[in-house]
């Protein structure tokens, strides 16, 4: 369950003036600005009050382009922070008002991601650069029906089914559209859902919101995998665009499109609310969850030997005779290999939403995989988690949805004009 973690950069300072550093520095002590050389205030350089703003580190400056052949934010590096977003038509908007809709959408997106300021009111973020904002939209299957497009919609788009254990909330699943907002600074990714929601008044409302985190860029020495809330080192197996086959498993080629070739480049995202039992997970030792997984939580080395890259031994048993991985730990239920070869690109994050009525933590895993086709992976490969994963017992799965994201649209196109129109 997860993604593969960035580590690329660490905090951001710009404009800060000799007169307000030295102030800063006087009311911290002098311990309170000892900060590595990578980042914080002691990578800052003083400066004279007239001598201009100093230049946004590298997380603040980073930046990723918008359009292309592709969208932006499914094979990005993961960011920091995510907010993903339903929308639903408003009753009697049409094709007309949706086109013009993601055309103001699109061309918002790309001025926010080059740090460019929206409007004129847009000031909330005006202090921090891109911060490597990417904006990425699906389509629901709903949106075909109410735009009088079911014409057009792909065989593959289609609710997903109901698996066992899943208690799902209908009011957080499912929506005409998905818009997915990641940064790795949560101010800009806010200032970017604040604008969006805006620009949809009067087209489309807000159905449900879910926001998550992972770690900051430079919180480790050295780019790593993440850790998802129970500890564990997570998202080791993902597929990487380097693959000769990555394209195939995740982008939609004209094959797949069943002759909807609007959708080619596009890619099919699964998005589930995970709540894990995190009070239950706990009262396992470490030895006891590393069974459960499959990997070392050290390390994440499969149980096999290794380290985190060596491929598990599925092979492999103890003196007694059992098996080393467990026939049901879950890197062997969900392994590619043992799924006829599902392919999915996992960009998840965790979610802390608080705690509930019995003092659990609401908190979990918000899983965005990326696919080809959602009936050969995700469908594939969730049937047989919910059949038999050691891990089903510490997770309740809450929410679900299935869209379509077009492909990404050039300068003066805007996303979704293959199936909307000009």
């Amino acid at each position: 369950m997860g993604s593969t973690d960035r580590a690329d950069g660490s905090g951001q300072a710009a404009g800060l003036s000799r007169r307000r550093l030295l102030g800063v520095a006087g009311a911290a002590g002098a311990g309170g600005l000892v900060v590595g050389a990578a980042g914080g205030a002691a990578g800052v350089a003083l400066a004279d009050d007239d001598a201009g703003p100093v230049a946004l580190t590298s997380v603040g400056a980073a930046s990723v382009p918008f359009h292309g052949a592709r969208q932006a934010g499914i094979t990005t590096p993961v960011q920091a922070r995510a907010v993903l977003l339903a929308f639903d038509l408003e009753p009697g908007a049409g094709r007309a008002n949706a086109a013009a809709m993601m055309r103001r959408w699109s061309d918002t997106a790309a001025r926010m991601s080059r740090g460019e300021p929206p409007d004129a009111d847009g000031q909330v973020a005006t202090d921090a650069g891109p911060s490597s904002l990417t904006v990425t939209f699906a389509f629901g299957a709903t949106l075909f029906d109410k735009l009088g497009l079911a014409d057009r919609r792909p065989e593959a788009l289609k609710p997903l089914p109901v698996f066992p254990g899943d208690e799902l909330d209908p009011a957080r699943s499912d929506g005409d559209l998905l818009v997915q907002v990641c940064a790795d600074d949560g101010l800009v990714g806010f200032h970017a859902v604040r604008t969006l929601q805006r620009l949809a008044q009067g087209t489309a409302r807000v159905r449900w919101q879910m926001t998550g985190f992972t770690r900051s860029p430079g919180a480790t020495a050295k780019p790593m995998t993440h850790r998802n809330l129970m500890g564990q080192v997570d998202g080791t197996n993902n597929p990487q665009p380097s693959d000769a086959d990555f394209d195939a498993g995740i982008f939609v080629g004209e094959a797949a499109t069943g002759g909807r070739s609007w959708a080619r480049d596009g890619s099919y995202v699964v998005v589930r609310r995970i709540r894990m039992l995190l009070d239950t997970w706990d009262t396992l030792d470490a030895a006891a969850q590393e069974k459960v997984i499959g990997r070392r939580k050290d390390n994440g080395a499969p149980l096999t030997g290794g380290t985190e890259r060596t491929e598990p031994d599925y092979g492999a048993r103890a003196a007694d005779g059992s098996l080393v991985i467990a026939e049901n730990a879950h890197i062997r239920v969900s392994a590619s290999e043992f799924n006829r070869g599902a392919t999915m690109l996992r960009r998840g994050y965790s979610y802390h939403d608080g705690f509930r009525p019995d003092g659990a933590p609401d908190a979990g895993l918000l899983f965005v995989a990326w696919q080809t086709d959602p009936a050969d992976a995700f469908v594939r490969v969730q049937q047989k988690l919910a059949r038999g994963d050691a891990l089903s017992a510490f997770v309740r799965h809450e929410s679900s949805g299935l869209f379509l994201a077009p492909p990404g649209c050039p300068e003066g196109g805007y996303v979704g004009e293959g199936l909307l129109g000009p």
